[in-house]
Order: C-alpha cells, then structure tokens, then sequence
C-alpha cells in the first residue's frame, strides 16, 4: 500500500510538472488586445490581438484565442481599436551621426513657414551661450514653407546678429551669418575646394552662401569645425534622439556611415548604451571611409579587427551590430545628388575605377557586405562594369555576399537586370521628397516620373529597402518618406511620380519593414509579425490603411515595443513610457522645440 501511494505521489507530480512546463511554454510575457493588428505577412492577414514571449511574436489571433495565453504575470494592454503593424526599419538612416548631434541642433523638419523658421532662428540666437552655434543641419526643404523659397543671408543675419550660424539645405548650399564668417576666419579671399564656391554680390563681397557644384567638402568642413557636445551631452543627445525615433514607430535602423564621422571615435554614444543593454532600438551600421586616398587602408584595418554580424558586444540580439562597409567605398567613385548643380561623371576622375575595384575585392575576398552610394543611373552602369569583373575573378562570389546600391535615382531597366543577374539589391531614400523640384527644373518631369523606378524594381524581384537619409539631406520622419512612395508627391506637394511608378500603402509599408530587413540580413527575423518573428511593433495615432493619403504626413507612434518591451508611449499609454533624462547642455534646441515640428 505504502508502495502504492508513493507511485501516485509520483505520478501526479510528474503530471503537474508537465501541466507547469506546458502552462509556461503557452503563456504570454505581453498581450495587447481589441487591436487590428496589419501582421504584413504573404496572406495580408489582420488580427485582433497579439502575444509576445521572451521577446518574440508567440501568437496572433483573436481576443478569444490569445487571450487563452495569460496568466497572472502577463501585461495587458488594450489596443483600443487602433492599427498595430510591425516596427518600422529605416534602411539607410544616419543613426549613430544623428544622436552625437540632435541636442545640439535646431530643427526646421515639417515647419511650415519660412516665417516660423527664422523666428526659431532668433529665439535660438538669443538662449546660445557665447562660443557655442545655432546649426540647422538638414531635414528641410524650402519648398515645405508657405513662402516657396530659401531664406536670405539678410533675413539670417537679422535673426542672428552676433551669434555664429550655419544653415545647411541637403549637402547643395548652407548659409554662415557674419558672425560665423568671422569665427571661421573667411574673408573674400578664401579659397574654396575645387568643384565649390563662396558666393559674391555684385560688389565681390562674400554673401555667407556656400555652394557644393557638387562637390559638398566645403559643408562638410564647416560642420566638422562646429564646436562638439561633451561626452556627457552626446550620450543623453542619443537617448534623446533614439526616443523621437521610437514616437515615430521606428524600431530599427540601418547606418550607413557618413562624412566626417569617424568609427570608432565619433560612435561612442551609441556604443555606451549598447555596451550597458540600454538600445531602444536595433541599430546595425556600415563603416563609411574618411581619409580620401586611403580609404583601402582604412577598410583593411576594419576588417583585421573587427567581425561582422554581432562583434562580441552586443546585449539585444540583433541590437547593435556591424553589417559592413559603405555607403562610400572610394570617395572618387562618388557621384553627389545635388540637383542644384550639373551632374557630376566619373570619367572625369582618373582613379575612380582601380580604387573601386580594389575595395570592393577586398570585401569580396573577406566576405564583407557593401553599400555604394550611386544616385544616376550612368553611375550605376559604370559602378556594374567594375562589380562585374571582381565577380568575374573571384569565380562568382560576389553573387554570394549581400551587396547593394544607394539611391539609384536615374537607374534604367538595363542595369536593374544586371543587378539582379549579380543578386545585388537598392536601398532607395525620399531625397526627392525634398529636392525633385531642383530635379524638375534641371532634368525634366518626364524624367521625374521614374525616379527612382519603385514600382519596377519591386516587379522584377531585386531585394529593395526604403529608408530616409537623414539627417541631414531629408528628414528621419520616415511618414513623409512613406507618403511621397503612395502619392508620388514631394513634401511641397508636386507631383513627380507617373501613376504606374506609385505603390500601394501594403507594399510602402512593407519595403519599410521586410524590405530593409534585407540590408542587414534579418528578413527572417524582423519586418512581419508572424509566430517567432522579433516583437517589434507600434501602435499609430490613426488607421496608416484608410486615413485621407494626405494625413499619412502626420502619423505618429502612440505605443511602441521593442524586442517585447515598451520604448515609448504617448496618449492613452504615456504613463507606460520609460522616463528620459532632462535634455542637456540646458541651451539645447530640443529642450524648446523639439524635434519634428509638424506646425
């Protein structure tokens, strides 16, 4: 007897156990309901709620079905009826660049007039402590304001007075006020880099204006001589400016370098919070070269010491990782995308072609992925003749890395069918939602139509991303970028694109998820939401599927979640937000403004 009933204690226990494992394996650690949740899955499928477990998508469903999935530690929250989609991933962001700088700058994204614009100016100018700069570096186009122009160098100095400023448009102009003319030492007889120029009046005195024709080393060196925050400063600046990312549903983020920034030095605020587990946000990066004529050597000293993928420090899988090199590769390979000035030809520089092919073996041999910055399609073609003949050498590897082009603007059908013969694939970015009138005006708006060619790249299935460019050429408010793929439209509302060169909002939508999860190799665990996928979504102000195309501009996050964990909340779910630091230095733009103005 006694036998007996320890068997059944036995027995029972055993079934318990098992009951346990199995109620652990089935339950959910976050749970949002009454929901309609847009899963961005082959079938269009669209639920009502969601499930999430260690990080991960575990179900979708009904309310019924996952809510079978609680117990008494789950989170719930309620949807309240509004759209869920997957986290947004801005293929080609400057990410690591943009946090080192945000508290320091003042934003002109979305305002509205030019008026507000310069009154921003002055109210900045008068809280900037002395030896310090007000700096509108990017994200604007003149054609977003009422008044359908640039501001004058009058208007800014009139602003100003005697606090150095400097105003950049894209990387085509920016504007030094007196005062930063006088800081920087420029006078009437300073040169300028070849392929640029200060501008003059009538009288030979320098206007402020500097002009990139195209080349932009006279902006670049200007921003470089800006005075830097502290280190202190740029750690919170990060924080801060991977928050306003996660209120506008971006969950991840692909860097792709940039001029002037320098790794590893000039990516320390990002590193100290990916080395203490604090990323909001998945965050893989591409190294971009800075040394002009020595960039292979730069490229060789990267790739001895370091690994690509998850390099040894990461603390969220898939969180902070290094993907390879680009978008340069060689700076004489590069074509720039100012409109405002003739195209540039690479056959006008002589290196150009042995310093890309060198590169990019290098790359190849180490299996490196790359970007290459490419905006016109006789680029392109150029750029394919190199890339065809490493793949030729290295008896077709090439074909076998991750490789892609950046921009591609002007690229016709013949060179889309050589990169998908490579297995290349396009990251394209809304340059020319903030730049296709000068497009228009310098090469047609027939041209216009097809530029870049979305629609048909999507067609014949060569891997494509979406992204913004920002900072500092367009805006980081990927809803913008979204609207101008729908509507064809640049954010001063021409029309560029033809009919047949528009998508729809289901494949907008999923060229900023499971698109650009293919520029970083993780198209098979982020950008749907289906069973097993990363939990990275956010919940939008309003239905992103049938709000009036227009109002597509101004959606924004109101719960957003990455990898199962809330990152930001506003509204109805501001109290679930983690708490920010207060923003430093105290003088700092985003303290007053903010940063996307939307008004």
């Amino acid at each position: 007897m006694k036998r007996f009933i320890l068997i059944l204690i036995f027995a029972v226990a055993l079934v318990s156990c098992k009951q346990e494992t199995k109620n652990n394996s089935e339950t959910a650690d976050l749970i949002v309901t009454n929901a309609k949740v847009a899963v961005m899955d082959t079938n269009k499928t669209i639920a009502e709620a969601i499930a999430v477990k260690d990080g991960k998508v575990l179900a979708i469903g009904s309310n019924l079905e996952i809510l079978k999935l609680k117990n008494e530690s789950t989170k719930t929250i309620n949807g309240n009826g509004r759209t869920l989609i997957p986290g947004l991933n801005d293929s080609h962001l400057h990410l690591t660049r943009g946090g080192r700088f945000y508290n320091a700058e003042l934003r002109w994204d979305g305002v509205k007039s030019l008026k507000r614009a310069l009154q921003m100016l002055k109210e900045q100018a008068a809280r900037t402590p002395k030896g310090q700069w007000v700096r509108v570096i990017g994200g604007w186009s003149p054609f977003q304001f009422e008044e359908k122009r640039f501001p004058t160098p009058q208007e800014i100095n009139d602003a100003t007075g005697d606090v150095p400023t400097y105003v950049l448009y894209l990387y085509s102009r920016a504007w030094l006020n007196q005062a930063g003319l006088d800081v920087l030492g420029i006078d009437k007889k300073t040169k300028a880099p070849v392929g640029s120029s200060f501008e003059k009046d009538p009288a030979g005195n320098l206007t402020g204006v500097l002009l990139a024709e195209p080349n932009p080393s006279i902006l670049y060196a200007r921003i470089g001589a800006l005075p830097p925050l502290t280190q202190e400063q740029m750690l919170n600046s990060t924080k801060q400016f991977y928050r306003e990312l996660n209120s506008l549903g971006i969950t991840s983020g692909i860097d792709a370098g940039g001029g002037g920034h320098k790794f590893p030095k000039d990516y320390t605020g990002t590193k100290l919070l990916a080395d203490a587990g604090e990323m909001p946000i998945r965050l893989s990066y591409y190294l971009f070269p800075q040394n002009k004529g020595a960039e292979y050597a730069e490229f060789q000293e990267w790739i001895d010491t370091n690994k690509i993928g998850h390099n040894g420090e990461i603390h969220l899988d898939h969180g902070y990782e290094l993907e390879g090199g680009g978008e340069f590769l060689a700076w004489s390979a590069g074509d720039f995308e100012n409109f405002l000035a003739p195209q540039p030809f690479l056959e006008d520089r002589p290196t150009w072609r042995e310093d890309l092919k060198k590169i990019i073996g290098l790359h190849v041999d180490n299996g490196w992925p790359f970007r290459i910055h490419a905006t016109y399609g006789e680029t392109i073609a150029s750029m394919l003749d190199v890339i065809e003949e490493v793949n030729k050498e290295t008896n077709g590897k090439l074909a076998s890395e991750l490789w892609l082009f950046d921009h591609a603007e002007t690229v016709n059908e013949k060179e889309l069918k050589r990169i998908k013969a490579l297995n290349g694939g396009i990251a394209i970015q809304a340059r020319m939602a903030y730049a296709g009138e000068f497009f228009v005006e310098r090469y047609g708006a027939k041209k216009a139509k097809q530029a870049p060619p979305v629609k048909k790249i999507m067609e014949m299935g060569i891997p494509l991303g979406a992204g913004t460019d920002g900072t500092r050429v367009a805006s980081y408010n990927p809803w913008p970028a979204l609207y101008w793929l729908i509507s064809g439209k640049t954010v001063g509302g021409l029309q560029l694109s033809e009919e047949s060169n528009l998508l729809s909002r289901e494949d907008a939508l999923y060229l900023y998820t499971k698109g650009s999860a293919w520029v970083s190799k993780e198209e098979n665990v982020k950008g749907t939401l289906e069973k097993g996928m990363y939990a990275d979504f956010t919940i939008l102000s309003e239905d992103y599927f049938t709000i009036p195309e227009k109002k597509i501009n101004n959606l924004k996050a109101v719960l957003t979640v990455v990898d199962g964990k809330i990152v930001f909340g506003d509204k109805e779910y501001q109290a679930m937000s983690p708490q920010l630091p207060e923003v430093i230095p105290n003088w700092s733009p985003v303290k007053y403004y903010g940063g996307y103005q939307n008004k």
